[in-house]
C-alpha cells in the first residue's frame, strides 16, 4: 500500500531532478534579471505552470497520445527567438522599466504557457497521474516547479544587482535565441 508522501515525494523529486537547469529555469533568471517585479513573474509562471501541468494531470495519459511533441518543439523555439530578438531590438533604456514591469506578469506567463506544452515534465506529471492519486502529483509537481522558479527568480535578482543592465539584456537576448535554436536542433 502507497503512502500519501509516496504519491508526491517521488514526482517532487522526479520533475525537480528533470527541470534543473532547464530551458525553462534559465528563461526565469533571465526575466527576473531584468526587473524588480519578482512577485509579478512568480505569479505568471505559477499560473502558467498550473495550468499546462495541471491539465495534463487531469488527462493522465491521455495528453501524450493525443499531443503531437514533435509540433511543439518548433513552437517553443519561436517563442524563444521572438523574446531574445525582442531583448535585442528594444530600445527601452533601464529607466523606462517601469513599461516593462507593467507586462513582467504576462510575459512570464506566456513564456511558460507557450513553451511547456510538450516538455518533458508536463510528459513526466500526466504518467505519474496515471499511477499515483493525481492531486498529490499536482502537489508534488507544483512544489518542485515553485520551488525551482524561486531560486531562478532569486539569482535572478542578483543578476539585476550585480551585472551592467544593458550588457545583461544583450546576454538575454542571446541566450534566448540560443534556447530557440536548440528547440529545432535537439
Amino acid at each position: 500500500m502507497r503512502s500519501i508522501f509516496e504519491d508526491i515525494i517521488i514526482p517532487f523529486i522526479a520533475i525537480a531532478l528533470a527541470e534543473l537547469g532547464d530551458k525553462t529555469q534559465v528563461s526565469i533568471l533571465l526575466l527576473s534579471s531584468r526587473t524588480k517585479k519578482y512577485g509579478y513573474i512568480f505569479l505568471g509562471v505559477f499560473l502558467a505552470f498550473l495550468i499546462v501541468d495541471g491539465l495534463a494531470i487531469a488527462l493522465g495519459n491521455l495528453i501524450t497520445s493525443v499531443v503531437d511533441v514533435s509540433l511543439l518543439k518548433p513552437v517553443s523555439g519561436v517563442v524563444f527567438i521572438v523574446f531574445g530578438v525582442y531583448m535585442l531590438l528594444s530600445k527601452k533604456e533601464e529607466n523606462e522599466e517601469k513599461t516593462y514591469d507593467k507586462n513582467i506578469f504576462v510575459s512570464a506567463f506566456l513564456m511558460i504557457f507557450l513553451t511547456e506544452w510538450g516538455d518533458k515534465t508536463q510528459v513526466a506529471a500526466a504518467l505519474f497521474a496515471t499511477q499515483y492519486n493525481a492531486w498529490l502529483v499536482l502537489l508534488g509537481t507544483m512544489l518542485a516547479l515553485s520551488l525551482l522558479s524561486l531560486l531562478a527568480i532569486f539569482f535572478g535578482k542578483i543578476l539585476n544587482k550585480n551585472l551592467n543592465q544593458k550588457l545583461l539584456k544583450k546576454v538575454a537576448g542571446v541566450v534566448f535565441i540560443i534556447l530557440g535554436i536548440t528547440c529545432f536542433i535537439l
